[in-house]
């Protein structure tokens, strides 16, 4: 299979996106580390269909006019990776859940830490939404753009930064 990327301008920093044919496989952050992109060599092609939707759902987003993303999307990874992944997608825009809420959701209650390790390899972070992923008390947690990033993100959907 072969993939496509472009790059945009965001209000965490420039994004990376990464797409085959049959949707988006990753947001890449600037300094992301080789073991987060899950397709290798992709090609330049920023008139893609795929990620030109991408983009322009991801700039409704940051703008404060998009909560549910619909661009096509292509998990790679495991089996049990992918359940917290789309886990991820059901947590609504605004709203936050604990990686014991998401275990209990995949039903494997005692995973927590495998909840939290496949969090942190979700290549499609803002659209499968792991910043709103938080610690059991409340406090943020790691998150592959920073936790200043998380923190942006949260309160965007909050309506404090539109």
């Amino acid at each position: 299979m072969s993939y496509v990327y472009t790059t945009m301008p965001s209000p965490v920093g420039e994004l990376t996106l990464i797409a085959s044919d049959i949707g988006l496989t990753a947001i890449l952050w600037p300094n992301d580390p080789p073991s987060r992109i899950p397709a290798r060599d992709p090609v330049e092609t920023p008139d893609h269909p795929i990620l030109v939707a991408a983009k322009r759902q991801l700039t409704a987003y940051f703008a404060g006019g998009l909560k549910v993303f619909t661009v096509p999307l292509d998990m790679i990874g495991t089996d049990f990776q992918k359940s917290v992944w789309a886990a991820l997608l059901t947590i609504p825009h605004g709203e936050t859940r604990s990686y014991a809420d998401i275990a209990r959701q995949i039903g494997r209650p005692t995973a927590t830490r495998a909840v939290g390790a496949a969090n942190g390899r979700n290549p499609l972070s803002i659209i499968a939404p792991c910043h709103r992923v938080i610690g059991k008390n409340g406090s943020l947690t790691g998150f592959a753009g920073g936790l200043e990033a998380k923190e942006l993100l949260l309160a965007l959907e909050g309506g404090q930064l539109v």
